[in-house]
């Protein structure tokens, strides 16, 4: 298998590490929230939103590059 083929799947799994991770950090950041350090836990909210506003565009271009050419 080429190495531009491992690609797709490297970038798939690393978009499920990073979601993996968000709800991570969101899990956390409730907790904190419920402890009474609401301002800390809206600046990682912010901060998370990143995730969130670029999330369809990494599944679409993963889709993309995930399917096969066409001979």
């Amino acid at each position: 298998m080429p190495n531009s083929d491992l690609l797709p799947s490297l970038l798939y799994k690393i978009n499920e590490n990073q979601l993996a991770l968000e709800a991570a950090i969101m899990e956390l950041t409730n907790w904190v929230e419920q402890r009474g350090s609401a301002e800390v836990a809206d600046n990682v909210r912010g901060a998370l939103e990143a995730i969130d506003r670029n999330e369809e565009f990494i599944k679409m271009t993963l889709a993309v590059l995930m399917t096969p050419e066409e001979l």
